[in-house]
């Protein structure tokens, strides 16, 4: 029999702000964390903004001497897995270590350590290259660093499927909780990659928004002016548990993971598939996964990147999928708002949805300013409402084709 998988805490570093308080708030009200990059001169980049974390030091949450061993990315993986266990108020002590786990997503990793080793190396030399550069910089460090810290022994892994990699990655721990083979499990995603490197790549793709003289208003996505996505950085953790375990320890329980589903393209290393057909597979798959028909579905958060075919061949796919329900749900990109987590995007966005579940709220998709004929949802456009909230679906797709849907709902 299949386990009930529930979320139990949640750990939050984004644009809009640290913890889950602020976060929220932050989304209900349409604030933007979309501002001139600060971390590095970008006057040269077509791109100048970014949604970057204004408050953070890391020494608030890990030990300074631990901390500079850890690429950004990771402080964000390990501070934001606190956040989420000091919400959950677990005591680890008391917990069967052997049983609780982490799998987390990443995107890019340790990118901003590969860059600053990289120019040692072109500067003074290979003797110069710091012995913790392959440490700092590989993708699972993350998940390695977050396990070592709060001493959890149970199954452990890192997703890497670009920007589906935090969606897949709470997936994944569902899956894994709900076949009994762990209690807890620390999951989500986490990214740090508003580095000049990686703003370059994606400048020469021609994939971000230009609108630097409005940074608040460049990310717009299904708005018929958008005109590229705008890169954020930040960690989304969830802590899920497994049902009768968060009982037993009177924990409060947000929602209920019940729906997962993936699938690929295979199509186009960058370009969704014509007519979001894999987004359209993996919606399915999860609504068949938590069998459930479309109609019991209130709110999806989209994966509404702000470009032109992202936009476009999402809303075909939730047309394709949902029919005439298409009409009655609200669907809202928050990414309006913090700009593209790329590999963490998916945490901070299921913190969303379990946050509209409890609140009774569904957040805005600001800078909704004039309707795109070719995107005809209702986007929740520029306030939030609302709205009693049963069930959401969260949608991340990546590149090389890779689409993950995870589906949560209100606890009985």
């Amino acid at each position: 029999m299949k386990k009930r998988v529930v979320i139990t805490g949640i750990g939050a570093i984004t644009p809009v702000g640290i913890g889950k308080e602020k976060y929220w708030s932050s989304l209900k009200v349409g604030k933007s964390g979309i501002a001139k990059i600060t971390k590095f001169d970008a006057d040269e980049f077509p791109t100048k903004i970014a949604g970057e974390i204004k408050d953070f030091e890391p020494n608030d949450f890990i030990d300074r001497k631990e901390s500079k061993r850890m690429d950004r990315f990771t402080q964000f993986a390990v501070a934001a897995s606190k956040l989420a266990i000091d919400d959950s108020e677990i005591k680890l002590e008391k917990i069967d270590q052997y049983r609780f786990g982490v799998v987390l997503g990443s995107g890019i990793g340790g990118i901003e350590t590969l860059e600053k080793e990289h120019q040692k190396l072109i500067s003074k030399g290979p003797s110069r290259v710091s012995p913790f550069f392959i440490p700092m910089m590989i993708s699972n460090i993350g998940s390695g660093q977050v396990s070592m810290t709060f001493g959890a022994k149970g199954p452990n892994t890192t997703v890497v499927t670009a920007c589906a990699s935090s969606t897949n990655a709470i997936g994944e721990a569902f899956k894994i909780l709900q076949r009994g083979d762990a209690d807890i499990i620390i999951t989500g995603g986490t990214e740090a990659s508003i580095t000049p490197l990686s703003m370059a790549g994606f400048c020469s793709m021609k994939a971000m928004s230009i609108r630097n003289d409005q940074p608040d208003k460049a990310s717009r996505p299904f708005d018929k002016d958008r005109d590229g996505f705008v890169m954020g950085e930040g960690a989304g953790i969830l802590l899920l548990e497994e049902y009768e375990h968060a009982i037993k320890r009177g924990a409060m329980i947000y929602g209920e993971v019940v729906g997962y589903g993936m699938s690929a393209d295979a199509y186009h290393i960058t370009a969704p598939a014509p007519g979001g057909e894999g987004a359209a597979r993996a919606m399915k798959n999860a609504l068949n996964d938590a069998n459930i028909t479309p109609d019991h579905i209130d709110y999806i958060n989209a994966h509404g990147t702000s470009t032109p075919y992202n936009d476009k061949f999402e809303s075909m796919a939730i047309k394709t999928v949902f029919g005439d329900h298409s009409d009655k749900l609200a669907v809202s990109s928050t990414k309006s708002m913090t700009g593209h987590l790329l590999g963490a995007a998916g945490g901070i966005e299921a913190i969303a949805c379990v946050m509209s579940i409890k609140d009774g709220f569904i957040p805005p998709t600001i800078n909704y300013d004039t309707p795109d004929p070719e995107c005809d949802l209702d986007y929740v456009p520029n306030v939030g409402r609302n709205k009693s909230v049963n069930f959401t679906l969260s949608n991340s797709l990546g590149f090389g084709g890779h689409n993950a849907t995870i589906i949560i709902k209100k606890v009985d």
